[in-house]
C-alpha cells in the first residue's frame, strides 16, 4: 500500500476494528469495488450483507440525493416526514398482514436491544433464551444476547442477565440428519424451560432466521414451526432477528418465510436501506401499545435520508426481480460450489438459502484446525480480485454475499476465482 494517504492516516484508526484487508477503496459499483491504486474486486461481502442491491445503486443513490435536498434530519418525535411513511407504506406490503407497526432506529443492535425491551413490556417478565452461534449486536445488552464468540464478550462483565441459552439445531456439527438436530434441540429447549427459566418467567424466545456469524446455518422446518408451538402454549414472544437474512437475501423478502412461521416481533437493518444507517422493530400494535410512551426511541431513528433510501431499496428490488434473481443465482453458486466439494474434501458442508450461502471446512475431522487454511483461502482468492469473508465460531465457514442483482457471469467469475485459490492453497 503506497498511499499517501494511508500511510499518514491509517495508524490512527482504533486497532480495535479488526482488519481483513488492506486496499484503500475509491468507489464502487454495482458487484465490483475499484481501489486506488487500480485493481477491480468482485465484492462477495456487501458490506456483510448491506448493499443487496448493490454499490451504489442509481435509483437509490437518487433518492438519497433528492431527499438530502428536503430534509437532513427530521426528529420523529417532533416532525412527521414523509419518507418515513412511505417507507411504512412499502413495509405493509410485504410484512405477515398480522405486524402493523414499525419502529425504527439505526443499526441492528440497538434493534435488537428495543425488540428485548419490547417483548418484556408485553409480557411482564424477565428473561430472554438465545441460541448457540448466535450473533445480535456489540453493544452491552446485545453482547449478552450473543454466543457466537467469545472474542465479542471477553474483557467485559458482567454483562446483563436474565438470559439463557440453548442448542441451534446445527445438524453438521451434531453428526445428525435435519430432522435429528431438529428433535435434539427442541428437547434441550423444552429441558432448559423445565429446569431454569420457567416459561412464566421467559419473555422472548430470540433466534437469527439464518445463523450468520454463528455459521450461516439453515434451521430445520420442523425446529422453527417447534419454536412457534412453545411460544404460544406458554405465551412466550418469539422474536426472529432477520438484520442479516432480511430484505430478500433468501431469495424471500424475509428468511422466516421459508419456514411457514410468523413471529411476534422481527428485527431488521442491513439490507433495508442498501447502506445508509436504518433498522427497524416491526410487530402488532397490541403489543406495542403495552409500552409507556417514550420508552423506546431516540434521536437519529428513522432519519429521513435512510428512510428515503428504504423506500427506493424496496421498489426497485421488486422492479427489477432481485428476489427471484437471489433464488436462481443461489442455485447456480450452490451448484458450482458442490462440483467443488466434491473435487476438494477439506470442503465439509456447502449449505444456505437464497444468496446466503455457507462453505464450512475441516481439516482432520476438526474446524478449529480449519481456521488458518480460511483465512490463507480468503487472502488467496482477493489476489484473484474477488472478497469473501469467514464466519463461524471457528472461522471456518467461507460465506458468499453477493448482491441480489449479481448476473450468472459475475457468479462464475466468483466461482473461477474460488477455484483457482483452492488449486493454489489444497
Amino acid at each position: 500500500m503506497s498511499s499517501q494517504l494511508y500511510q499518514d492516516n491509517f495508524p490512527h484508526m482504533t486497532p480495535a476494528w479488526s482488519r481483513i484487508f488492506n486496499f484503500v477503496a475509491d468507489r464502487a459499483e454495482g458487484a465490483y469495488i475499484y481501489t486506488d491504486d487500480g485493481r477491480k474486486l468482485l465484492d462477495f461481502t456487501c458490506g456483510i450483507g448491506v448493499t443487496n442491491t448493490g454499490h451504489c445503486h442509481p435509483k437509490v443513490v437518487e433518492a438519497i440525493r433528492e431527499q438530502s435536498g428536503l430534509f437532513l434530519h427530521a426528529q420523529a418525535n417532533i416532525v412527521i416526514h414523509k419518507p418515513m411513511l412511505q417507507l411504512i407504506e412499502e413495509l405493509r406490503q410485504i410484512v405477515p398482514s398480522a405486524i402493523d407497526s414499525f419502529y425504527f432506529a439505526n443499526s441492528g443492535a440497538e434493534a435488537l436491544e428495543n425488540a428485548v425491551k419490547i417483548a418484556k413490556a408485553a409480557t411482564g417478565r424477565p428473561n430472554v433464551i438465545v441460541f448457540n452461534g448466535s450473533f445480535h449486536g456489540r453493544t452491552h445488552a446485545t453482547m449478552a444476547l450473543t454466543t457466537s464468540k467469545t472474542s465479542y464478550r471477553t474483557g467485559f462483565a458482567p454483562l446483563p442477565g436474565g438470559i439463557y441459552v440453548s442448542p441451534f439445531p446445527y445438524a453438521f456439527n451434531m453428526k445428525m440428519t435435519e430432522e435429528q438436530a431438529s428433535q435434539y434441540a427442541l428437547g434441550q429447549l423444552e429441558y432448559l424451560l423445565a429446569s431454569q427459566t420457567a416459561p412464566r418467567d421467559t419473555a422472548a424466545i430470540l433466534i437469527e432466521s439464518v445463523l450468520g456469524e454463528g455459521g450461516y446455518i439453515v434451521p430445520p422446518t420442523s425446529f422453527m414451526n417447534g419454536l412457534r408451538e412453545i411460544c404460544d402454549k406458554h405465551g412466550i414472544m418469539l422474536i426472529f432477528d432477520e438484520v442479516q437474512s432480511g430484505f430478500g437475501r433468501t431469495g424471500k423478502w424475509f428468511a422466516f418465510e421459508h419456514f411457514g412461521v410468523v413471529p411476534d416481533i422481527i428485527t431488521a437493518a442491513k439490507g433495508i436501506a442498501s447502506g445508509m444507517p436504518l433498522s427497524g422493530v416491526f410487530t402488532r400494535t397490541d403489543i406495542m401499545k403495552k409500552l409507556d410512551v417514550g420508552s423506546i426511541g431516540g434521536t437519529y431513528g428513522g432519519n429521513a435520508v435512510a428512510c428515503a433510501a428504504g423506500v427506493a431499496t424496496i421498489r426497485v428490488m421488486r422492479e427489477e426481480h432481485m428476489l427471484e434473481n437471489a433464488t436462481e443465482r443461489g442455485i447456480q453458486l450452490m451448484t458450482g460450489l458442490r462440483k467443488l466439494q466434491e473435487e476438494y474434501p477439506q470442503i465439509g458442508d456447502v449449505r444456505g438459502l437464497g444468496l446466503m450461502i455457507g462453505s464450512e471446512f475441516v481439516v482432520d475431522g476438526s474446524q478449529a484446525k480449519a481456521k488458518p487454511l480460511v483465512k490463507e483461502i480468503i487472502h488467496k482468492v482477493e489476489e484473484k480480485g474477488m472478497l469473501l469473508l469467514s464466519c463461524g465460531t471457528y472461522d471456518n465457514t467461507l460465506r458468499w454475499i453477493p448482491p441480489l442483482n449479481v448476473s450468472p457471469e459475475q457468479i462464475t467469475e466468483g466461482l473461477n476465482a474460488f477455484g483457482e485459490a483452492l488449486k493454489e492453497t489444497l
